[in-house]
C-alpha cells in the first residue's frame, strides 16, 4: 500500500477492543501497510462508497428508459404547474427588484 502523500493536518483517534486491533494489524500486514495507513485507507474507501450510495441514484432498465422518455417528450404542464411557474417568475422579479444595486461611490 502505498505512502499517504497528502499533508496531514487533521487527527482521528479511536478506541477499539483489542481484538479488533489485532484483526486490523493482521488485515494491514496482509496488505503489506501500516495499521494508519489500512486504517485510513479503509475509511475513505467506506466514506467514498456511502457518499456515492447516497447521492447517485441508480435506476432499473425499465425506470431509464421511462425517464428518458419523459424527458424526450415532455408532458404538457397542468393548471398547477403553470400557476408554480407564474408565481416562480413574480418571486424572481420581486427579488430582482429589492436587490441593492451597487454605486460608484464605493
Amino acid at each position: 500500500m502505498p505512502q499517504l502523500q497528502t499533508a496531514r493536518a487533521a487527527r482521528l483517534e479511536a478506541r477499539i477492543t483489542p481484538d479488533l486491533k489485532r484483526r486490523l494489524e493482521y488485515a494491514a500486514s496482509l496488505r503489506g501497510a501500516s495499521l494508519t495507513e489500512f486504517v485510513v485507507q479503509s475509511a475513505q474507501e467506506a466514506a467514498t462508497r456511502a457518499i456515492r450510495e447516497s447521492e447517485v441514484l441508480t435506476l432499473s432498465e425499465r425506470a431509464r428508459v421511462a425517464f428518458a422518455q419523459l424527458l424526450l417528450n415532455p408532458p404538457r404542464p397542468n393548471r398547477k404547474a403553470i400557476a408554480a411557474a407564474k408565481r416562480y417568475k413574480a418571486r424572481l422579479r420581486l427579488n430582482a427588484c429589492t436587490q441593492v444595486q451597487p454605486t460608484d461611490d464605493n
